[in-house]
């Protein structure tokens, strides 16, 4: 018994210290995907726009030859739109919603012609 009330002591001081360590983690994610044509093959010089819902800021990615894009630091309880543009093909309008509770998030996007 009175090792049981030790051990509960202790549990109890250590506890503000776990969660003071659970807030001070970063609360970000990132995305990245491929951006490819109709024919899946990757889209080198892709602009990939990332729109911050709440505050309506932009961020671009122009895409190398692997057609890759990434964007990191986003934060989680925020929602972002993703479309991807390249000599007059646009890709559909994806949403990154602040329910996806995923650190890193896959989001491919395919150009349609216009």
């Amino acid at each position: 018994m009175k090792y049981a009330m030790v051990g509960i002591t202790c549990a109890l001081l250590l506890l503000p210290a776990l969660v003071a360590q659970k807030k001070g983690e970063p609360i970000t994610r990132s995305v990245q995907g491929v951006v490819t044509d109709q024919g899946d093959a990757p889209v080198a010089s892709a602009v990939v726009q990332l729109e911050n819902t709440k505050t309506q800021q932009i961020r671009s990615y122009i895409t190398k030859e692997d057609g890759m894009y990434y964007f990191y630091d986003l934060n989680t309880d925020t929602d972002y739109k993703l479309h991807a543009d390249r000599q007059g093909a646009s890709s559909p309008t994806k949403t990154l919603t602040s329910f996806d509770s995923r650190k890193q998030v896959v989001i491919n996007l395919k150009l349609n012609k216009k």
